[in-house]
């Protein structure tokens, strides 16, 4: 026992020292909370999680979330003694570990493994980037209630599949930020058992004591909530954080909070200002007096006495490889008695189409009066999700307006099962509250848990939640964002809820696609775009007004989609004197100028493109006979900032855009007011040609 105990310990204070040492050598980073959190990780690691570290990949494998991300050296360490293998195709090939001593040794360096905020992707073991306070917490709520749909979708009488449990390590910062309670509260509502948030009470945040801003009782905030409150008031008690991991485990019925009352940077008692073991590395002096503190050698750097490694291999090692080779011979088992289940589980986990998903497409014929391009997405939608079982998702309390709720009879409620009559952890429609960014942080962790969920809101209040959306672009993960009312012309609800710089903002992130389909059919040429991705977040933009179904027979295929733009319509000669650019909505008014313009014997080509970020990336042979280099005569059609569209206008060429907000009134109103009319298309167009052939 007392040998026990004694290796707990050590392993404790090696974790805690390989962190200082990492942010010392860096000069760099935040020391103090890896050094009051070690033994409250250390517990959950050794004792509780269900981690195999040969298999970071595992489906079931419990979740553990560093929401805290800025104590990112102690989650690299808990990796390197843990013993976790890489597992990211951004490794070489070869057997590695996922964090080397080397890596720890360059922490924050250039091509290093530890980064200065951990990064799902680049370093196996990292379940979800973090870094912004709050977003791991919210995360960790999206995986909790994937792995509660996966099990009541999948597991079958003596094949539990998954039962995993999500951790999340929290800060007073994350328990602070706004995106935490929303999420804190719908997983109370959802009574996700699954789920333990971990907070580390420590009472400093850059600034100094939170008792600056934060005196409120969090505890009590919670209970109110609906979670199961478990306290541990000595972060170094491991016979109290124990009972306080097993209370988490015993409780069925509600998520769990574990409050753990810690001091930053403990060990560290000559520090004078504990914000500097919190935000900056502890200095050569307070790093010796720290390791004597510990019992540790003062002298040495990246110690790893021996019998740490081999301790942790005694415990998470062995507990996680029993665990995941007997659910991998349970598969086996389940494959033979469920094969297409299994196929489903497979299919899923590397992100592929089911055979089919597609069958059931519609085309749309012609119609001046023409849809919404939200309704025509709507029937897309249900069309794809009747066949793509783990296509799932809902919207901040918007449904009904986004056209999101998938209306067959199979698709259901996800609630919980005591919820109401007939509620089910099953259900494939998602009701998220006015929760916009708890919303999307919820869908990363979804992503995160390889099911393709769906989100859905007004393009206006991507504002609430655009740091989850950058998250989701940063990670690669396929997302689903859809934006209904998309422009001026959502008309009498005004300026608040018309979005102006939306689309440019969106655009300008990196690795976010973003597509605005003209009409119904190009709708469902987007969604064959967005199915297909693996590694790309999109947002899929819509209008709510009506807009005419293009005479496909007349004007050219709505394919071209998936090119980014195309010509719509063209000079019999395909020699234009003007091109006319647009997207979404408006393009249908370049269509409308365009034949204007050919009545008066005026050679115009019409170009829909619904994503630049597509175009981009076609050859520049196919972008030059698109938008020949030539044709300087050029009018771009948005009702939207006019920001970016000289890239493809030229300085000198005419952009039909937004230079204010928008104004309350009805939709024709509006668009007259602010020129997005045929008349106003067609007078720039000859102005463009008069300036150019001058």
């Amino acid at each position: 026992m007392m040998e026990q105990a004694h290796l707990d310990q050590l392993c404790i204070n090696t974790l805690r020292t390989l962190s200082i040492d990492a942010v010392q050598k860096a000069q760099s980073g935040h020391p103090g909370t890896p050094m009051d959190a070690a033994p409250t990780a250390y517990c959950l690691w050794q004792r509780f999680l269900k981690y195999d570290p040969q298999d970071p990949g595992w489906p079931n494998r419990d979740r553990f979330v560093l929401s805290a991300g800025h104590a990112c050296a102690l989650l690299y360490s808990l990796l390197h003694l843990s013993g976790v293998k890489a597992g990211s195709p951004s490794y070489p090939p070869g057997d590695r570990l996922a964090v080397t001593l080397d890596d720890l040794m360059t922490f924050r360096q250039a091509g290093s493994r530890c980064t200065g905020h951990p990064e799902h992707g680049w370093t196996s073991g990292v379940e979800t980037t973090t870094g912004p306070l709050g977003q791991g917490a919210a995360t960790s709520v999206g995986m909790a209630i994937a792995e509660r749909w996966l099990a009541a979708t999948y597991n079958r009488p003596g094949y539990d599949l998954f039962n995993h449990n999500v951790y999340a390590l929290c800060s007073d910062g994350d328990i602070m930020e706004g995106v935490c309670s929303e999420a804190a509260s719908l997983a109370a509502h959802l009574k996700l058992s699954n789920l333990c948030w971990i907070y580390d009470d420590n009472h400093i945040s850059i600034e100094g004591s939170t008792s600056l801003t934060f005196t409120e009782d969090v505890a009590a905030r919670f209970i109110a909530y609906g979670w199961n409150v478990a306290r541990v008031s000595d972060a170094n008690d491991l016979a109290a954080l124990s009972a306080g991991y097993q209370a988490f485990l015993d409780t069925h019925d509600r998520p769990t909070l574990i409050v753990v009352q810690s001091h930053i940077g403990y060990g560290a008692p000559h520090k004078q200002d504990t914000r500097e073991a919190h935000g900056e590395p502890l200095g050569a002096e307070e790093v010796r007096l720290a390791k004597e503190f510990y019992g540790c050698n003062p002298d040495a750097q990246f110690d790893i006495p021996e019998g740490v490694v081999a301790h942790f291999n005694a415990h998470l090692g062995r507990r996680g490889l029993g665990e995941r080779t007997a659910w991998e011979a349970l598969f086996s088992a389940y494959r033979t008695q469920y094969p297409d289940l299994a196929d489903q589980i497979q299919q899923m986990q590397q992100r592929d189409l089911p055979a089919g998903w597609d069958a059931a497409l519609p085309t749309f014929a012609a119609d001046e009066k023409g849809v919404a391009t939200r309704d025509s997405s709507g029937q897309v939608l249900n069309a794809i999700a009747a066949r793509m079982p783990w296509l799932l998702g809902g919207s901040a309390d918007l449904s009904p307006s986004t056209k999101t709720n998938l209306k067959f009879e199979f698709a259901g409620d996800f609630q919980e099962p005591g919820h109401e009559q007939n509620a089910s952890y099953r259900g494939r429609n998602f009701h998220f509250g006015l929760r916009e960014h708890a919303m999307c942080a919820i869908g990363n962790g979804m992503s995160l848990s390889k099911v393709r969920p769906y989100v859905s809101s007004f393009l206006i209040f991507t504002d609430y939640c655009r740091a989850a959306l950058r998250l989701s672009a940063m990670m690669e993960l396929p997302l689903i964002s859809i934006w209904t009312h998309d422009s001026i012309s959502l008309g009498e609800d005004g300026p608040t809820h018309q979005p102006i710089e939306q689309l440019a903002s969106l655009r300008a992130m990196p690795g976010m696609l973003l597509l605005r389909p003209a009409d119904a059919n190009e709708v469902v040429q987007a969604w064959r775009v967005i199915m297909q991705l693996k590694d790309t977040p999109v947002c899929l933009v819509l209008t709510r007004q009506s807009v005419p179904t293009l005479d496909r027979s007349k004007y050219a295929s709505a394919s071209g989609v998936a090119l980014g733009a195309y010509t719509v319509a063209d000079s019999p000669d395909g020699k234009p004197d003007v091109l006319l650019l647009g997207t979404g909505s408006e393009v249908a008014l370049c269509v409308s100028a365009y034949e204007q313009l050919a009545a008066e014997g005026i050679k115009a080509r019409v170009v829909s493109m619904p994503s630049w970020q597509l175009f981009e990336k076609q050859p520049q042979e196919y972008r030059d006979k698109i938008l020949p280099p030539g044709i300087r005569a050029r009018v771009a059609v948005e009702e939207a900032s006019v920001f970016g569209w000289e890239r493809y206008t030229g300085f000198d060429g005419a952009i039909l855009g937004m230079h204010t907000f928008g104004m309350s009134a009805p939709m024709k109103a509006v668009t007259q007011h602010f020129g997005f009319e045929p008349a106003h298309v067609v007078a720039a167009a000859k102005a463009q040609m008069a300036h150019h052939s001058s």
